[in-house]
């Protein structure tokens, strides 16, 4: 894994972390429960296969689509299906509302969804279904 896919991967746990994210760590303890108290950073820095369960943001439910969208103000016209590239255009800052966009990223987060294409790069497996209800 290179250092940038360790800070990459770091971030995203680290943003996670509220909502217990569960992880795949090696054979011998398949899935652990992240919490605020884990020092997860000690199994990226040693290379453990630290993978966090995602959901594709492909698997949004229409009631899920329906939330987010509620969220969104009218005049950003973000469509659904591209929501995927929605983290990108937040890090430009050409959104005038930073609040609002903390709850989606933090919705997003909550919820699980891979909005930062970490399992496409293979640093995280996709949700088995039913993992997190």
């Amino acid at each position: 894994m290179t250092q940038e896919d360790k800070e990459l991967l770091l971030k995203d746990l680290c943003a996670r972390l509220p909502y217990n994210p569960i992880v795949y760590v090696d054979e011998n303890l398949p899935r652990l429960k992240l919490g605020a108290a884990t020092r997860v950073w000690e199994y990226i820095a040693v290379d453990k296969p630290c993978k966090p369960y995602l959901r594709p943001m492909s698997s949004m439910t229409e009631e899920e689509k329906e939330e987010l969208l509620n969220r969104l103000p009218k005049y950003w016209g973000l469509e659904i299906d591209k929501l995927g590239d929605l983290y990108f255009d937040i890090c430009d800052a050409s959104y005038p509302d930073i609040e609002l966009l903390t709850d989606i990223i933090d919705w997003l987060n909550k919820k699980m969804f891979d909005y930062r294409g970490l399992i496409e790069k293979g640093l995280a497996l996709e949700v088995p279904e039913g993992m997190y209800k």
